[in-house]
């Protein structure tokens, strides 16, 4: 099993910034690969951007440009840094790992960027 914990959600005007963290626990399995998820209300969840044990990133399209995704292998932790958020940037983020163990997700943060 592989625990997620995220934090740094909240609400943002829009062209703020903010940055979501997710700590994973240590596990004995191979990492393979983290990432964020997203959805917004009446909507189905979609990929925002992922990182490889390689360090290869992944943006959909939406935020290429003005979110960044990062890691420490040290601390088992994933950034997301986002900038110049939209209001259709508006949902609840999900972190996601991939393991040789399996998939596991977080149990979310909202990020809620309006005026």
């Amino acid at each position: 099993q592989v625990q997620l914990v995220e934090s740094g959600g909240g609400l943002v005007q829009p062209g703020g910034s903010l940055r979501l963290s997710c700590v994973a626990s240590r596990t004995r399995f191979s990492f393979i690969s983290m990432g964020w998820y997203r959805q917004a209300p009446g909507k189905e969840r979609e990929l925002v951007a992922t990182i490889t044990q390689g360090e290869n990133t992944y943006y959909a399209d939406s935020v290429k440009g003005r979110f960044s995704i990062s890691r420490d292998s040290a601390k088992n932790t994933v950034l997301l840094q986002m900038n110049s958020l939209k209001i259709e940037d508006t949902a609840v983020y999900y972190c996601n790992s991939k393991t040789s163990a399996g998939l596991y997700w977080g149990q979310g943060t909202q990020v809620t960027v309006s005026s």
